[in-house]
Formats: structure tokens, C-alpha cells, sequence
């Protein structure tokens, strides 16, 4: 199986290595998804963009602080 990265390299995975990849990144990460108004999506990514920011460093921080209280 040939699978296409975000950088346009090909990497070659057999399906057994890519099951046992996904199934030992769910025993360390969760997903969290919501829907929010498309409009306030681009602007809240562009504030991010514009600190050089990602929003999964967003929220981290944002949950450590919820956490803290």
C-alpha cells in the first residue's frame, strides 16, 4: 500500500504496521471535536496563524488552565 503525506513524499506502509500505529496512538491520544460557526473558525485561525500558533497548542494551554482552578 502506498499512502501520500501533507509534503507530497509516498511512503510505503503494509496495513498490520499502519493498524498497530493508530491502535498504540489511541491508548495515548483523544480526539476533541466540535462545530463551530464557519466566520469565527477563520478568524480565531487567523489570531493563530498571526501568533504563530496551532490550535492544538491552544487548547492545551486552555485546558491546563481549566485544570489548574
Amino acid at each position: 500500500m502506498y499512502q501520500a503525506t501533507r509534503k507530497g513524499a509516498i511512503v510505503v506502509a503494509d496495513n498490520k504496521s499502519r493498524a498497530d500505529y493508530f491502535k498504540e496512538r489511541r491508548k495515548t491520544s483523544k480526539a476533541f471535536y466540535v462545530e463551530i460557526n464557519k466566520e469565527k473558525m477563520e478568524e480565531f485561525e487567523a489570531k493563530l496563524s498571526k501568533n504563530n500558533r496551532t490550535k492544538k497548542e491552544w487548547l492545551n494551554e486552555k485546558i491546563d488552565e481549566e485544570l489548574k482552578k
